[in-house]
């Protein structure tokens, strides 16, 4: 406890803790004054007095843990008012009741303060004792927290994050990155493998096809058999070569650790979710990959774009499927022409194909039952494109630039529909994206002229007038 305290009334690492004070504590605004930390001349604050009072439970419990202390940050979003400390002490208390650790009136719960060192956040700091001596045990804290800041959002009319729905891939963990740091790796390998994963899986046309892809990468593939029929894959896991343990073993990673929809019952969905490429078509054979070739590849899926984005512009918000796999097939589309654009390193188009995937996931990974018809053809033109290599020509360049614009049209109207959905991390995902999309295209226009694009106005403004009509 003393630690942490020391650090929340420190100058933190970068000299960033401004003005640190209590803004409430287990005992009530009355007595603040008297827990506050002095400062000394120095202007080092003397935190003992508090950490013994917060421990003295501990100390008398009854079989106490061995760790004890309980510490949680609650932050505004940048577009956030400023409130005022009586207002972020009972956002403290509205928290720490949440979670089940002090409920309203209950005068035995454990002691806890809230420190204020910036304007936008507050650190909620606790020990796991009840001054009755028994120990508190928060279960599922992070979800009960999560919920009470849902409805504080609301009550104090602060940027909306959304319910947690599950759509949201694995971030590399602390250890990850600091790993990667020391090793010097311009990527993090979990980053890097999602990355190549994905655009495997747009491109393949079956189970085979995408283990060899990722293999023809250079990624290690393992897969795992049933316990009951040894003849039946299950799952995968992937590494790269030159990632191991301290042990000197390779670190792998699940599909479901990478993202929501890598597992492989997902790709599985994926691969049989239409007529698509037939292992004798063109995917597999579509000869050498000329300029003429390749430009003629993005023209033919920018018409398949363009049916999709009118698909999805007379939709209703009720018809969850049919937006879930058309948006799921314009993901690999959009996959596979930023591998086309920026290669294996990526860049903004790879960026902005990662954030349309969060779009395109369904909450808490429900599966589409009913797969709409033109996502079958989305997907043939994602496996079409990822034969034609790099773009080489203005000609084949202009052409997959007419696609960018197509698919920014499409993250358009799934933005419209997840809106109206409610799906508010969707509809954001998928606004972002269609405002990069239209950023890179534009910013292309430069060094290649575009032909005059008149079937995007024409094709987007059915969704734009149904959200007209719900805002009026």
């Amino acid at each position: 406890m003393g630690g942490l305290l020391r650090y929340l009334f420190g100058p933190g690492k970068i000299e960033e803790h401004v003005n640190p004070h209590l803004v409430a504590a287990w005992s009530g605004p009355g007595q603040l004054p008297s827990l506050e930390p002095p400062a000394g001349p120095t202007g080092r604050h003397d935190i003992r007095n508090l950490a013994r009072l917060l421990e003295q439970p501990v100390r008398a419990g009854r079989n106490p843990p061995q760790k004890f202390v309980w510490h949680a940050s609650v932050r505004n979003h940048i577009t956030d008012r400023i409130l005022s400390d009586s207002q972020w002490a009972h956002i403290a208390a509205e928290m720490v009741a949440a979670v089940g650790i002090a409920p309203h009136g209950d005068p035995d719960a454990v002691r806890w303060v809230a420190v204020r060192h910036a304007d936008d956040h507050i650190h909620i700091v606790a020990t796991l004792v009840r001054q009755d001596g028994e120990t508190v045990w928060a279960w599922n804290e992070r979800l009960k927290a999560q919920t009470a800041a849902r409805d504080l959002e609301q009550r104090y009319g602060l940027h909306q994050v959304g319910p947690v729905d599950h759509t949201s891939h694995r971030r590399p963990t602390a250890a990850e990155q600091n790993k990667s740091h020391r090793q010097g790796r311009p990527e993090i390998p979990r980053d890097r493998l999602r990355r190549e994963v994905r655009a495997a899986a747009a491109a393949a046309i079956d189970e085979n096809d995408f283990v060899d892809r990722l293999r023809s990468a250079g990624v290690l593939v393992r897969l795992r058999h049933s316990t009951i029929n040894p003849d039946e894959v299950t799952g995968y896991a992937v590494g790269l070569p030159d990632h191991h343990t301290s042990t000197g073993e390779t670190v792998w990673y699940g599909g479901g650790r990478l993202a929501p929809d890598l597992t492989l019952p997902q790709l599985r969905r994926r691969w049989d979710s239409g007529p698509g490429m037939s292992p004798h078509g063109d995917a597999r054979h579509a000869g050498q990959p000329g300029t003429r070739h390749r430009a003629n590849a993005f023209r033919r899926a920018t018409t398949a774009a363009n049916d999709g984005a009118r698909h999805l512009a007379g939709m209703q918000p009720s018809d969850w499927d049919g937006i879930a796999s058309l948006a799921e097939a314009a993901g690999d589309v959009l996959a596979s022409t930023a591998r086309a654009f920026e290669g294996r390193r990526g860049g903004p188009l790879t960026d902005a194909s990662e954030t349309f995937d969060r779009a395109t996931r369904e909450p808490h990974r429900r599966r589409p039952g009913r797969l709409h018809p033109a996502s079958g053809q989305l997907r043939s033109m994602s496996r079409l494109i990822s034969t034609v290599g790099r773009l080489t020509s203005d000609d084949d360049t202009a052409a997959a630039l007419q696609l960018v614009l197509r698919m920014s049209m499409i993250a358009d109207n799934v933005a419209t529909l997840r809106e109206a959905q409610d799906r508010i991390h969707q509809a954001r995902a998928a606004r972002i994206v269609a405002e990069r999309l239209r950023r890179i295209a534009t910013a292309s226009r430069s060094q290649v002229p575009l032909p005059a694009d008149r079937a995007y106005t024409a094709a987007v403004r059915p969704s734009e007038e149904r959200a007209a009509r719900r805002t009026s």
